[in-house]
């Protein structure tokens, strides 16, 4: 909460307001009850009351009343504002924060839990910050001046009533420490389910194509179970604040019509019927506050878990900044040199080490292996996903530690194996690269990508929308379309990632003939397991565990009976 009080307090005029009506409504609360006890007190006996007294203290009761609907009613309004206003900038803090954490964090992962802690858990804050906002002003009024009244009407009974507060305090304390940590596995839970269920949903194809359905149902199933087991004893041992608090509260008010009843039998007590009814009232309205803040001991309880889990990913440590003095890259002729370069994603388990080579500016590089060779690692650490643990990486004379990570990233298009399109259309989705782009821009990279003919069939062109609300695309015009943004985007250097791995083979050979077109004059970097995409490369590189173990061009490689021409042979034996 500590973390929290910052954003709270950028509210300050809402704050002030806030308290001042606390204030009123806490004091017409405790009045309310004070001309109850006068307005008992009018009643003497049969016969004996006094009407045009009452009918006064009716008037003031209708006004006082008045007032206490009125600021309870824009203390609520306050409270929603501040506590969804708050959550939201906390919300886009966090998003900020996601959008500079390093790779990494993303690798180690599941999305479901990150999605969950901008979901679930921040609504959980929101919702329970708003319930004790409309609470604590008034509240808090409500104790303060009830207790000077008290001790004003009596001290012996105001004793009765102070009694039971700190067994209150004591029974809520003791059930929330021990309830804490099961709201925070609780909402744990959450975020693993909500990461089974998004891994599920998207990929539907492939688990139907295993026929896991079952045992994605019993996976499901036991984490639902373990929730619900963990769920239940986090609510149930908070749900024993309310009803302990209540029943305290409950002995304290027959305590105060007993000890209250007694000495008003004595002779020459100040004790009157009036004074027992208000009093009566005030010790429910004294411990009121706390008992109302025991009823959502549940909310708040999650909201602290949600509050944890939102403080835990804005302390994951962003990516390094840029060096002092860091240079701005600007179309970049493309001399890339590795040298003496050294990595591992665990320290105990090395990847690549001691990884040398230049490339000339114009080049295509070819990096072919076996899986976990190191061919995407090296890609990682060209892009500064992941920084070298030793060595460097030389872009035009340049270490790329002294160069800025977006002015170095907007050197490179990249083309992945797993293709990515926004929910929007085809414009915004091909325009990602280079807002500036023009239609006519758009339409010969189209033309280049081979996708010209298939969106000028949609009823809507470019303005079309992609993605789960509009038009459904193949895999393989998903992937041509990612061709297409890449090459507006106009980079000075190009990594290709298995960019054709989804397109036919006769697509696959114009889509090459495009490449080569974009490739010319320009730094490419080329990860294919299809060698024929990569025939005419300038080098090609064999990697195995981080290391060059041949290099050569398509013809050299043949000439050596090394992996590259067993490779060749299986793919081309049968042909």
């Amino acid at each position: 909460m500590k973390l929290f009080m910052p954003y709270l307090a950028s509210y300050p005029k809402q704050l002030i307001l806030a308290v001042i009506l606390g204030i009123a409504s806490g004091i017409t609360s405790v009045l309310m009850t004070y001309y109850i006890g006068v307005a008992v007190d009018q009643m003497v006996d049969n016969g004996q009351v006094d009407f045009a007294q009452l009918f006064h203290i009716l008037q003031l009761f209708i006004g006082i009343f008045l007032v206490t609907v009125v600021s309870q009613y824009f203390i609520q309004r306050i409270g929603n504002t501040v506590a969804f206003d708050s959550v939201a900038k906390l919300r886009e803090e966090t998003f900020t924060h996601l959008n500079k954490l390093p790779l990494s964090y993303y690798d180690q992962s599941t999305k479901g839990d990150i999605v969950s802690r901008f979901t679930n858990d921040m609504d959980n804050i929101s919702t329970a910050i708003s319930a004790v906002f409309n609470q604590v002003f008034s509240g808090m009024t409500v104790v303060l001046v009830a207790l000077v009244f008290m001790l004003f009407l009596s001290p012996m009974l105001t004793l009765v009533v102070l009694v039971a507060t700190p067994i209150i305090f004591l029974l809520t304390y003791v059930v929330a420490r021990a309830s804490q940590q099961s709201f925070t596995n609780q909402q744990q839970l959450v975020g693993s389910i909500s990461g089974f269920i998004t891994e599920m949903v998207g990929n539907q194809k492939i688990v139907k194509a295993f026929q896991r359905e079952e045992q994605n149902q019993q996976n499901f199933e036991a984490l639902n179970q373990e929730l619900y087991v963990r769920g239940q004893k986090a609510q149930f041992i908070s749900s024993l604040t309310n009803p302990s608090s209540r029943f305290v509260d409950h002995l304290a008010y027959l305590s105060v019509g007993l000890v209250g009843g007694l000495l008003a039998l004595r002779t020459n007590s100040d004790i009157t019927i009036g004074i027992i009814s208000s009093f009566t009232i005030y010790s429910s309205q004294f411990t009121k506050p706390f008992i109302e803040l025991s009823g959502i001991t549940i909310q708040i309880q999650t909201a602290i878990a949600g509050l944890d889990r939102s403080f835990e990913l804005l302390k994951e440590p962003i990516e390094k900044p840029n060096a002092m003095n860091a240079k701005v890259l600007t179309e970049a002729k493309g001399k890339v040199v590795f040298d003496h370069v050294d990595f591992a994603y665990q320290k105990e388990q090395p990847l690549i080490e001691d990884f040398n080579l230049v490339v000339e500016p114009g080049q295509t590089i070819a990096i072919v292996g076996k899986t976990g060779a190191g061919k995407s690692t090296l890609v990682n650490l060209l892009m500064r996903f992941y920084e070298v643990d030793h060595g460097t990486i030389q872009i035009d004379g340049t270490d790329i530690r002294y160069l800025t990570r977006d002015s170095l990233r907007q050197q490179f298009g990249m083309v992945l194996q797993e293709t990515w399109l926004m929910d929007s259309s085809l414009r915004e989705n091909l325009r990602y690269g280079r807002e500036s782009a023009t239609d006519e821009e758009i339409y010969d990279a189209l033309k280049d990508a081979y996708m010209y003919d298939f969106v000028m069939r949609l009823p809507d062109k470019l303005d079309t929308i992609v993605g789960e609300a509009g038009v459904k695309l193949s895999d393989g015009q998903r992937q041509l379309l990612t061709i297409a943004r890449t090459m507006i985007s106009r980079p000075s250097m190009l990594i290709l990632d298995e960019a054709t791995s989804s397109v036919d083979t006769l697509t696959e050979q114009k889509i090459q003939n495009a490449f080569l077109a974009m490739m010319e004059n320009h730094t490419s970097f080329v990860i294919a397991h299809r060698l024929s995409t990569i025939q005419s490369a300038d080098k090609i590189l064999v990697l195995d565990h981080g290391n060059i173990v041949e290099i050569g061009s398509h013809e050299q490689l043949l000439q050596v009976d090394g992996y590259y021409k067993k490779l060749y042979q299986a793919q081309f034996s049968q042909s």
